[in-house]
C-alpha cells in the first residue's frame, strides 16, 4: 500500500529532540516527546487523511432496551454522496464474527459464565443507549450525517435496568435469555470455611457497604479509526489509537473479519490517553475495516465527544459489602467480601477479570489477615460495557480494605495509624490468604515516612484552628498494594544505514513517555548518544507483539530493552573478536566501542554494524547486530505506598477543599524520577476525580444516560487539587532483574480511600456515618443535614 509507506515510523521519531543528549539511569531527563507534541508536531488518528477516503457516521440507539423490529435504510441511501448504509442484515450476509471476551471466569461450581456476544451492529435487540445500529459511509462527513438522520429504526421499547442490585432482584427486566436473573457469573476465591471459623472467634466484627462509582474514561483524544483495503494483496489496514497493535490485529483478523492475521496490518500513531479503554477493541474499528473491504477505498470514522460518553467502555461500578473480624487486641483475623460488579450490557475483553482475579484477590491489602474469602457476582445491565480502567480492580480493592480499616478503628476506639501499624505485614516474603506472595517492601517505614511528611502529629492543632473558622477539618490515610507487571515483552533491534539504531517495541505509549524511558535505558547501557536511537511503536508489520497496561511498560518493557542492549554487546563482542582475530574474552566494550585488551585496536558500535552489512563473509544475517530479545517476568511486582490527605469542609455549603496531599511510594528502583513523578501526579488526580466529582449517571427507570456531556460529568479541575508532596522509600523487587515495580496506576489506587477517610474524619463529629463517592458539595451537605435533623450529631 504505497499511500501508507513510512507512516508508522514517522510517528515514532523524536530524534531531533534527543540529539547530543546523554542519558543516565536514575537521572531526571526531560521527556524527549514534549517539544514535538507541544509545538503541534503530534499526529493522531484524526489528523490522518488517505487518498480517496470516505467518511462514516454511526447510527446509535436512543433507547436503553428495545427490540429491533426493522431498520429501513432506503431513504438514507438516496442522499447524494452516500456510498453504503450497513446494518445487521449486511453483517449477517458477510458472516462477520462478534468481538470476543478474552478473560472469562468460571462460576463457583466450575461451570462457565454466561456469554454476551458483542456484534459490530445490534441484532434483534439494543441493550444500552448508544448501541450501534447502522453504519453510514459517504463521500463527505456532511452527507454521512444527513443520511444517518434518515435511517428509520422501528423499536419496541422494553423495560430497562441499570443498577446491579436491582438487576438481580426478582422480576427485573432480563437482558439475555440464557442469563437468568441477569447473572453473568458467581465467582469466589479464598477459604470460605476457614474464614467463617475465624469470624466465629472474633471479638469484634465491622461491616461496611460501599459503592465504587462508574466512571467515563474521557481520554483527551477521542477514539477514531481509519480502515483501508488493498485489493491487489487482499490486505486490510487499520489505523487507530491503541495500547498495542497486536491485540486488535488478532481480534479483528481472526475472529471478526476471519481473514487471518497476515491479511491485516494495524498502525497506531500518537495516542492522547488510553487508561485501559484504548487497549480493547470497539465496534467502530471493525466497521471501518469491513466497510473499506466492501467499498475498496479508505473509510474514516472520528468519534465526537458525545459518542465517547455513549460508546467508550467505562470503568469501575461495584457495590461491595466488606466485613472485618478482629480479636480483642485489635489484630485482624478474617476478611469477608461480597461484590456486585456491574458489567454493562455486553462483555468487554477483560471485564470479568477485573473485579475477580485482578481486584477480588487483592482485598487483603498490606495486612496480615490469616483468612479471607471474597465472592463476586457479575451482573448484566442496560449500560455501556465496563473494562479495565487505570488500576483495574486494585483501586476497588484498596478502597474497600482501607475504608474498612478506618471503620474498624472508629469502632474499637483506636487511632487509624496505630491499628494499621499493629496489622501491617512485617516479614517477607509473605503469602496472602488469596495466594499472592509479596516479595519485598518495608510497609511500616513507608507509612511512617508519609505520616511524618504530612505532619500527622500536628493535625489536632490545625483541626482546632479550622473549627474556630467554622470549618470541619479531617485527615485520612490509606496504604495500598497492587499487583503489576507480569507476562513478557519482546524487543527488536535494527541498526540503520544512517548510523542510527531502531528499538522496536510492541507496547504503545499513550502519553507516558516511553520514548524517553527506553532511549534513556538503551543509551545508558550501550554508552551511546541518545540522538542515535529511534524508538518505534505502533505497526504490527514492524513491531513485535505487546501491549501497554497493568503498569508493565517499565517493569517488563524496561528489562526487555536492557536485555536487548546487553545482547547487542555480547553479539558485538563475538563479531569484534572475529574481525580482530582475537579471543572474545579479550574484547572489552565501553562508551560505544569494542576494543582488544592490551592493544589500540578498536571499532565503534555503529562502524561494526556497518561492517557486518558491507562484509558478507564477516557475519551471516542471523549473526549481525540486528536481533530480537524477549524478557519473561518471573512473577508480578508489588508496588506499595501510603497516601495521606488533609481537607477542610464548609458545613454551610458542603464544599471540600483539599489542603495537603502526601504520598510515599515503594517503586523498587527508578529509571527517571521526573517522568515517574508525572505518572504519580496524574494517577492521584484521576483518583481524586473519582472521589470528588466524577459519576456516570443513568436514569434508573428509562436507562437514559444523564451524564452524557461535560455539562453533567465533572472532571476535576486544577483548582480542585493541591500541590502533591511525593517521595519514595524503595525496596528492590526480587521479581524484577532491575528491581523495578510498576508505577503507572499507583496514584489512582491510593488516592480515593485516603480522601474519603479524611472526609469521614471531618464529618464523623457531626454524626455523619456514610458518604459515597463522589463527595460532591450536594452529597456532603445532604449528609450533614440528615445527621443534624436525625439528632445524630
Amino acid at each position: 500500500m504505497p499511500r501508507l509507506a513510512g507512516l508508522s515510523v514517522a510517528f515514532a521519531r523524536d530524534a531531533d529532540q534527543v540529539a547530543r543528549m546523554q542519558f543516565g539511569i536514575g537521572q531526571p531527563a526531560a521527556r524527549v516527546e514534549d517539544v514535538r507534541l507541544l509545538t503541534g508536531g503530534g499526529r493522531y488518528t484524526a489528523d490522518i487523511d488517505l487518498p480517496g477516503q470516505a467518511h462514516a457516521v454511526v447510527v446509535r440507539s436512543p433507547h436503553a432496551h428495545a427490540r429491533l423490529l426493522g431498520v429501513d435504510t432506503g431513504a438514507a441511501r438516496t442522499v447524494p454522496g452516500v456510498l453504503a448504509v450497513l446494518s445487521s442484515a449486511e453483517l449477517a450476509a458477510d458472516a462477520l464474527g462478534d468481538i470476543p471476551c478474552r478473560a472469562l471466569v468460571k462460576n463457583r461450581d466450575g461451570t462457565p459464565c454466561a456469554l454476551a456476544p458483542r456484534s459490530l451492529l445490534a441484532r434483534e435487540r439494543v441493550r444500552h443507549v448508544g448501541d450501534p445500529i447502522a453504519f453510514v459511509v459517504a463521500e463527505t462527513l456532511a452527507a454521512a450525517r444527513d443520511a444517518a438522520e434518515l435511517v428509520e429504526v422501528n423499536y419496541a421499547p422494553l423495560p430497562a435496568v441499570v443498577e446491579a442490585d436491582r438487576a438481580i432482584a426478582p422480576g427485573a427486566p432480563g437482558l439475555w435469555d440464557h442469563a437468568p436473573g441477569n447473572l453473568c457469573f458467581d465467582w469466589a476465591a479464598g477459604d470460605e470455611q476457614a474464614t467463617e471459623a475465624a469470624f466465629a472467634k472474633a471479638a469484634k466484627i465491622v461491616r461496611l457497604e460501599l459503592i465504587n462509582n462508574r466512571l467515563v474514561v474521557c481520554a483527551l483524544e477521542p477514539r477514531a479509526a481509519i480502515g483501508d483495503f488493498d485489493p491487489s494483496s487482499d490486505r486490510s489496514t487499520l489505523i487507530t489509537a491503541s495500547q498495542g497493535t497486536s491485540g486488535l490485529q488478532g481480534v479483528f483478523a481472526d475472529t471478526v473479519l476471519k481473514i487471518g492475521r497476515d491479511k491485516l496490518r494495524v498502525i497506531t500513531p500518537d495516542v492522547g490517553g488510553g487508561f485501559g479503554m484504548k487497549a480493547f477493541p470497539h465496534p467502530e474499528q471493525g466497521l471501518v475495516l469491513w466497510a473499506a473491504r466492501r467499498l475498496g477505498r479508505p473509510v474514516k470514522w472520528v468519534g465526537e465527544r458525545s459518542e465517547g460518553f455513549q460508546g467508550d467502555w467505562q470503568g469501575r461500578d461495584n457495590i461491595t459489602v466488606g466485613e472485618l473480624g478482629l480479636d480483642g487486641a485489635g489484630k485482624f483475623l478474617a476478611l469477608r467480601v461480597d461484590t456486585l460488579a456491574n458489567l454493562g450490557a455486553y462483555l468487554s475483553s477483560f471485564a470479568p477479570y477485573v473485579p475477580t482475579h485482578a481486584g477480588g484477590t487483592m482485598t487483603t491489602g498490606l495486612y496480615a489477615i490469616p483468612a479471607a474469602f471474597t465472592r463476586v457476582r457479575g451482573v448484566f445491565t442496560n449500560t455501556l460495557p465496563v473494562d479495565a480502567y487505570r488500576g483495574a480492580g486494585r483501586p476497588e480493592a484498596a478502597y474497600l480494605i482501607e475504608r474498612l480499616v478506618d471503620q474498624a478503628a472508629r469502632a474499637i476506639g483506636a487511632a487509624p495509624d496505630e491499628l494499621r501499624r499493629l496489622n501491617l505485614i512485617e516479614r517477607l516474603p509473605y503469602r496472602t490468604a488469596f495466594g499472592d506472595t509479596y516479595d519485598s517492601g518495608d510497609f511500616r517505614a513507608v507509612m511512617d515516612k508519609a505520616l511524618a511528611r504530612a505532619d500527622w502529629a500536628g493535625f489536632p492543632k490545625r483541626r482546632t484552628e479550622s473549627l474556630a473558622r467554622g470549618r470541619r477539618r479531617g485527615i485520612g490515610l490509606a496504604t495500598y498494594v497492587e499487583r503489576s507487571g507480569g507476562a513478557s515483552d519482546t524487543v527488536k533491534v535494527q541498526f540503520n544505514v544512517d548510523d542510527t539504531v531502531s528499538v522496536l517495541m510492541g507496547n504503545q505509549s499513550n502519553g507516558q513517555g516511553h520514548a524517553t524511558l527506553y532511549t534513556q535505558m538503551f543509551a545508558a547501557r550501550l554508552g551511546i548518544d541518545g540522538g542515535r536511537i529511534r524508538i518505534v511503536q505502533g505497526d504490527s508489520d514492524l513491531t513485535p507483539a505487546g501491549f501497554t497496561g497493568g503498569s508493565r511498560a517499565t517493569t517488563v518493557g524496561g528489562p526487555a530493552v536492557d536485555g536487548a542492549a546487553k545482547a547487542v554487546i555480547e553479539r558485538g563482542r563475538a563479531l569484534a573478536a572475529r574481525m580482530f582475530q582475537a579471543a572474545a574474552t579479550d574484547i572489552a566494550y565501553a562508551e560505544g566501542a569494542f576494543s582488544v585488551a592490551g592493544s589500540e585496536r578498536a571499532i565503534d558500535l555503529f562502524a561494526l554494524a556497518r561492517a557486518t552489512r558491507e562484509t558478507p563473509n564477516l557475519a551471516a544475517a542471523d549473526e549481525r547486530l540486528d536481533l530480537s530479545h524477549s524478557h519473561a517476568a518471573p512473577g508480578p511486582t508489588y508496588p506499595n505506598g501510603c497516601h495521606v490527605c488533609e481537607l477542610e469542609v464548609d458545613p454551610a455549603t458542603g464544599r471540600i477543599e483539599i489542603l495537603r496531599f502526601t504520598v510515599v511510594d515503594d517503586f523498587g528502583a527508578v529509571i527517571n524520577p521526573l517522568t515517574l513523578a508525572g505518572q504519580v501526579h496524574g494517577g492521584i488526580a484521576q483518583g481524586l476525580g473519582q472521589a470528588l466529582t466524577e459519576r456516570t449517571v443513568y436514569d434508573p427507570d428509562s436507562g437514559q444516560l444523564m451524564s452524557a456531556s461535560f455539562m453533567d460529568y465533572a472532571l476535576p479541575r486544577a483548582t480542585d487539587l493541591p500541590a502533591f508532596d511525593f517521595a519514595m522509600h524503595n525496596t528492590p523487587s526480587a521479581n524484577n532483574p532491575l528491581g523495578l515495580k510498576g508505577a503507572g496506576e499507583a496514584g489512582a489506587v491510593g488516592a480515593p480511600p485516603a480522601m474519603m477517610n479524611a472526609l469521614a474524619d471531618a464529618l464523623s463529629p457531626l454524626g455523619v456515618t456514610r458518604v459515597d463517592m463522589p463527595a460532591t458539595p450536594e452529597r456532603v451537605w445532604n449528609s450533614i443535614e440528615a445527621a443534624r435533623t436525625s439528632g445524630a450529631a
